[in-house]
């Protein structure tokens, strides 16, 4: 009710840690840290690494304080009744030269804005008849547009904040895969990036080989200094295989050619790795051993180092065969076999696709576990089967390797209720022994990886089992805060009015958390754009019992354009055209 005067101290510091400093590394050197100090308006951090970098961290604020000294600045207030005073402060992280100039914080504000709406008019649009779904879908999309970054190559979504703000191969194939119906723009930006990056020689401390995809890329000091492997580590034994299938569904959905002309000899470099850097001992399936004494244990996915075991709970010794990665290998094959032919090149498709056919009949031959109603974990360095009930297999469903005589069985085993938490389908069913709900890798539940498990589901015909997962996968962003789906959630058995256990230090967001959502509608709408032929297909489409009426509008499919309606009845759904401009046949099987 009265004027006032108060003072207000902000205080700052910078400690240049990396971030695996920050995870937990202990290091027994450092660089020299020094400041901070008042240059002009500004506080001045900064630092010059053991790599001989100097990283600066430079703090402005408006209005200016009174006084900047030693990491403070003091700002005193002269207030009248209901009024408000602001301010502005821009910490601004730099390497090494500093850019020119800074934006003002309106001017940067609607920068951002800009770029955020232009990305939004390139996507399409879905609205549903469930407020609390259309959250979830714009959660996923806000999150995946925060984590684009422009590169030379175009637009790569970095994989999850704060531990994996960088490109990572294996994330950003499956981000784009998972968006790829709603804007095709980032899996070219996905494929053109990692095409660059691609290996061309073997070097042991990166774990890189010829016609590899690499696994990480980062930055910071102790990567530069070797202290970690990451600087441009190739330790994943997937992201070869997924770049290829990429390509092939980035065909498939936009038609463009010339792209796939540019990148055509890495998109064989990289068949080329599968069969020879990839199958190391010539049996005929992709195994991984880590070449670097620095790099990972595991090499897929799960890449923790208990990851991979029999089912006495015993490690397994490399090199290791994982189940899901001979589907990748299958599908890598059955894609380029196709874009061969686009490209007309019909004796090189004939061969692949004869490959892909006999590595499906000696998967089945080598993996199968009839005792456990699925496929094997891995196979070991002696060719023993890791004979334990994991997600991995669902993967298998996904990419097509698994035989359809097996399908219903895997299909029960993973929607059984040791497998199955309510919140979705765990990394490693409950009745193994080395099962932990809190594992990271060994009982955890993660979206994405859920949301393979129903594009199985739904592309084998189980689409009531697809929809069992969506729906326990929408569940969980709406028992999130912000609708956010994190990385992973602990397996704990849901229980009625209790929402899920968090994983303490997931990552959130995180980029293929968030394209769950959009992938799994996907699967249950049985939904394939064909761009060469110019035709969206519905292929027994279903929907759970929270939509009603979902709209599609602006799906872009070559230079046509289409707006959908399509409304759920108790045994069917309808689908109408709201607009349509350009040629393109909209086709719906039932």
């Amino acid at each position: 009710m009265h004027p006032v005067e108060f003072h207000l101290a902000l205080k700052f510091d910078a400690d240049f840690a990396d971030i695996f400093e920050v995870r937990g590394t202990r290091r027994t050197r450092k660089g020299v840290r020094s400041g901070p100090f008042v240059i002009e308006d500004r506080i001045v951090f900064s630092y010059v690494g053991l790599d001989e970098v100097e990283r600066t961290t430079r703090i402005s604020l408006s209005p200016v304080g009174t006084l900047l000294t030693n990491g403070t600045a003091l700002f005193t207030f002269h207030l009248q009744p209901r009024a408000t005073e602001r301010i502005y402060v821009a910490v601004d992280c730099e390497i090494g030269i500093s850019p020119a100039g800074r934006p003002l914080y309106d001017v940067a504000l609607q920068s951002i804005a800009n770029e955020a709406s232009q990305l939004r008019s390139e996507a399409a649009e879905l609205e549903s008849s469930k407020g609390e779904f259309n959250d979830s879908l714009e959660r996923g999309c806000s999150d995946i547009f925060m984590m684009l970054t422009r590169t030379p190559q175009g637009l790569y979504p970095y994989a999850g904040v704060p531990w994996f703000s960088v490109p990572f191969g294996r994330d950003g194939i499956i981000t784009a895969l998972q968006m790829l119906w709603i804007n095709p723009s980032i899996a070219r930006g996905v494929l053109g990036f990692l095409a660059m990056t691609q290996a061309t020689e073997s070097d042991d401390a990166a774990d890189s080989s010829p016609g590899k995809i690499v696994h990480e890329m980062r930055r910071g000091e102790m990567a530069a200094l070797g202290e970690i492997p990451f600087r441009q580590y190739y330790g994943s034994v997937d992201s070869t295989p997924l770049f290829v299938m990429l390509a092939g569904e980035y065909y498939n959905r936009t038609a463009d050619r010339p792209f796939i002309e540019q990148i055509w000899p890495n998109i064989e470099a990289a068949l080329n790795w599968i069969d020879q850097y990839g199958d190391s001992d010539k049996d005929g399936f992709v195994e991984y051993a880590r070449h670097s004494d620095k790099g990972l244990v595991h090499q897929g996915w799960k890449d923790s180092h208990d990851s991979v075991s029999h089912s006495d709970g015993q490690l397994a010794e490399a090199p290791i065969a994982l189940c899901e990665v001979q589907g990748y290998a299958y599908a890598a094959k059955r894609a380029a076999a196709q874009l061969c032919i686009a490209l007309g090149n019909w004796s090189r498709g004939k061969e692949l696709e004869s490959q892909a056919q006999v590595l499906k009949e000696r998967f089945d031959r080598t993996f199968w576990c009839e005792e456990k109603a699925t496929y094997a974990l891995a196979l070991d360095g002696s060719k023993n089967q890791c004979q334990v009930r994991s997600s991995n297999p669902g993967h298998c469903l996904y990419t097509g390797i698994a035989s359809p005589e097996r399908v219903a069985r895997i299909v029960h085993t993973l929607i059984s209720e040791t497998s199955f938490s309510g919140w979705g389908i765990r990394t490693l069913d409950s009745s193994e022994i080395r099962y932990n709900p809190m594992s990271y890798h060994n009982g955890s539940v993660w979206p994405h990886d859920n949301a393979l498990i129903a594009s199985g589901f739904s592309r084998s015909g189980f689409k009531q089992e697809a929809l069992q997962v969506f729906t326990s996968i929408f569940d969980l962003s709406q028992s999130v805060r912000l609708n956010r789906l994190p990385e992973l959630i602990c397996g704990f058995p849901r229980l009625e009015r209790q929402g899920p256990t968090l994983y303490p230090v997931a990552c959130s967001p995180q980029a293929w958390a968030a394209g769950s959502i959009h992938m799994m509608l996907e699967a249950c709408l049985g939904l394939r754009i064909d761009a060469p032929s110019r035709s969206i297909r519905f292929e027994y489409p279903m929907l759970p019992p929270f939509i009603r009426e979902l709209r599609i509008r602006n799906l872009r499919v070559g230079d046509a354009l289409v707006d959908l309606s399509l409304h759920r009845y108790p045994d069917n759904v309808a689908i109408n055209v709201d607009r349509r401009t350009g040629p393109v046949e909209i086709v719906t099987l039932k």
